[in-house]
């Protein structure tokens, strides 16, 4: 096995198993800013397994859409770890940049919003229209703001985009650079379902989004839907961490910076895991029509950070 399949390898594993603990720390976190003792940090762990175990029940009126969905969304989740640079500036699939990644998130959505649809659930359309419409918002702006860093560093590879700011740390300081970190966390919250776009921890029919797609599926398909939508959470928050503090990604093949890649990337996900449950912890959700102006001033951050590139040269 080449040092290069191998890498990708860890990365997939690190990806699929680290990702229900980031789950149980957010909610374990939250739980204590809010007084509570809260679950513990293996319990996402527990969830998965008791699920995996039971009989899922299909209602007789969904179709095959219904059914490939979550394997659609787990195995999309899969091919994008090996296109964000987890611990390697130079992810498996290099010739794939972030249009690609945003297809594959865009996949995995529009599946979801079918099966949505496909169970014949007024709960599930709203659902379905509901995260198509935050989808169709987000998307630009996650393009406008790694345009920003591209122009930055002459190209639009993540390996390349990860090795260069980690060469020049000025980079990671300027206001631009800023500024597109800004717009890529609130894209980023309200493209994982968290608050205060939407809540994950409430079933409450007129304040759901994905909870509301989700809302049929059982045993080994709803596993599948949460294992995947915490692994697009992990991706996202590595993507804010790794894009824009590159700093202990690896540059080489070998044990010794791999390991250092493992340490830096626990440490930078502990401080956006904090940050996060903080923000979650002192806002409320949006009402749905505010939702927009979220995302606009995202868009507005984003071409801000475009701008800079420009103005401050």
């Amino acid at each position: 096995m080449t040092a290069a399949l191998l890498v990708a390898v860890m990365q997939v594993v690190l990806v699929a198993a680290a990702a229900p603990l980031l789950v149980g720390a957010l909610r374990t976190l939250k739980a204590r800013l809010m007084g509570r003792r809260g679950p513990p940090l293996s319990q996402p762990y527990a969830d998965l397994r008791k699920r995996l175990a039971k009989e899922a029940v299909v209602s007789e009126t969904t179709s095959w859409v219904f059914r490939i969905t979550p394997f659609v969304l787990f195995a999309s989740m899969l091919v994008a770890a090996l296109v964000v640079p987890v611990l390697s500036a130079r992810p498996a699939l290099p010739f794939a940049g972030i249009v690609f990644l945003m297809y594959l998130f865009l996949l995995g959505t529009f599946f979801l919003a079918l099966a949505g649809l496909d169970a014949g659930s007024a709960f599930g359309g709203m659902g379905s229209s509901r995260a198509v419409a935050v989808a169709a918002l987000a998307e630009p702006t996650v393009i406008l703001a790694i345009f920003a860093l591209a122009l930055r560093v002459d190209t639009t590879n993540l390996g390349a985009i990860v090795e260069r700011i980690a060469g020049h740390p000025l980079l990671a300081l300027s206001p631009g650079h800023l500024l597109a970190f800004a717009a890529l966390f609130i894209v980023m919250i309200a493209e994982t379902g968290r608050l205060p776009v939407d809540n994950p921890a409430t079933h409450l029919e007129l304040t759901m989004v994905h909870e509301a797609m989700v809302l049929e599926y059982s045993g080994p398909y709803l596993a599948l839907v949460e294992w995947a939508s915490a692994m697009k959470l992990l991706l996202f928050m590595t993507l804010l961490a790794n894009l824009f503090f590159p700093w202990g990604v690896a540059t080489t093949l070998t044990p010794v910076p791999l390991a250092i890649a493992v340490v830096t990337l626990g440490l930078k996900l502990t401080v956006l895991t904090v940050f996060i449950a903080v923000i979650e912890t002192l806002v409320a959700k949006l009402r749905l029509f505010r939702v927009p102006e979220l995302l606009a001033g995202s868009f507005a951050l984003a071409l801000f950070s475009v701008m800079a590139v420009f103005l401050l040269r």
